[in-house]
């Protein structure tokens, strides 16, 4: 079990002298401690009507280097907590070298938190995650944040409905848990919707903008070409990289990184929700991306496909209409110009069925422009996470 860090073994009365059940806190430093720490939302969710248990195989895999290329340069620390034998809780530290430098800050990162109602367990568990990058040279502690790109926050506000593929979920009192431990917001990851069951439809003033765009600029958007799928994901790697370098939390995304993604989402897009824009001289500009919304679909397994969920997914994702919009980039040049709302006229044009829900999932608050747009689009606000950060 590679860069696992150690910890020290705590425990804890929870204030009560009287109290008996101990907690106890100890590191994963084995393959049947990290399934252990894999299970715990599975256990902890159960009988939740809103929690989509994900694969199994693919929350295993986030821990796996040779599958997860992020893993390359991170060092990690696992925790588990457990109360009178039983696991009960859990929390991931995690130091993103590239991260690190590229921000030029002292930030370690904390994930994967599941706790009991129970606050002297929040503060084992953050206290733990805390010391083991206090002990690395870590100035701040940020989170929650995970292995996988955008996927991270708390859910604040709109708990319901169901989560979208790739996205969190965790219960209310989890915001009491990190404010009563000092962590502060540090930023908003505001989330929209659309749907054709509720007869959206782009507003007219957004046709006439973005034709207006496509003839001014030359623009034209084009579907991805699954003939040139390894070209095409370096493309969108490389438009990500420029178009994405400003935005708060973002940090270079490595081929590797890139190339593991593409061989994860491949069996699953379709080609009508990958979009690229080109000036006038066939040059990408930016691009949109929208994957089917699989968790309709993983409801109900438990997270595996055995016995016969491989074969509900194989034939249910072509048929899928809900999608969550997981990326668009536009390249400085062409920011500020109308591109982005003339990426998201298309993806709708090219996914629209009268049974069609997109989620836009996430944008950052502060990203006033993006936000603005998606407004004048008349999506309506969903959902919001937070990240927290507190000096340590």
């Amino acid at each position: 079990m590679a860069n696992r860090g150690e910890c020290a073994h705590f425990q804890i009365q929870d204030g009560n002298p009287n109290r008996d059940d101990a907690m106890n806190l100890r590191t994963v430093k084995t393959d049947k401690d990290l399934d252990a720490f894999i299970d715990i939302p599975y256990r902890f969710y159960r009988g939740d009507p809103v929690w989509v248990p994900p694969l199994r195989s693919e929350q295993r895999g986030q821990f796996d280097p040779k599958r997860n290329p992020l893993l390359d340069h991170c060092e990690y620390g696992l925790f588990l907590l457990e109360s009178d034998g039983r696991i009960t809780g859990r929390l991931a530290a995690f130091i993103d070298r590239l991260a690190v430098a590229y921000w030029k800050q002292p930030v370690g990162l904390f994930g994967y938190y599941e706790c009991p109602r129970d606050g002297a367990a929040s503060r084992m568990l953050l206290d733990a995650a805390a010391g083991w990058l206090r002990e690395r040279g870590m100035k701040t502690m940020r989170g929650p944040w995970t292995f996988v790109s955008q996927e991270w926050g708390l859910v604040v506000e709109g708990f319901t409905p169901q989560p979208v593929v790739m996205a969190p979920y965790n219960p209310p009192y989890y915001i009491d848990h990190m404010t009563g431990y000092g962590l502060q917001k540090v930023k908003d990851l505001l989330c929209y919707s659309i749907s054709g069951a509720d007869g959206y439809r782009v507003p007219d003033r957004i046709l006439r903008l973005t034709d207006r765009v496509a003839r001014r600029y030359g623009v034209r958007v084009r579907r991805v070409d699954m003939r040139q799928y390894e070209r095409e994901v370096e493309t969108i790697m490389e438009l990500s990289n420029v178009s994405l370098a400003g935005n708060w939390g973002y940090s270079p995304v490595t081929p590797e990184e890139v190339q593991a993604m593409a061989r994860d989402l491949k069996a699953v897009i379709q080609p009508r929700g990958v979009l690229f824009a080109e000036d006038g001289r066939g040059r990408p500009i930016g691009f949109a991306i929208a994957i089917p919304d699989a968790n309709i679909l993983l409801k109900g397994m438990n997270g595996s496909l055995l016995p016969f969920g491989w074969i509900k997914l194989l034939a249910g994702l072509p048929r899928l209409r809900a999608y969550r919009m997981f990326a668009l980039g536009v390249i400085p040049e062409y920011q500020g110009k109308g591109i982005d709302s003339l990426l998201y006229r298309a993806l709708y044009e090219s996914l629209f069925s009268p049974a069609m829900r997109m989620e836009i999932n996430y944008v950052l608050e502060d990203n006033h422009p993006m936000n603005n747009a998606i407004r004048k689009l008349n999506a309506k606000p969903l959902r919001r996470y937070r990240i927290f950060e507190k000096e340590i």
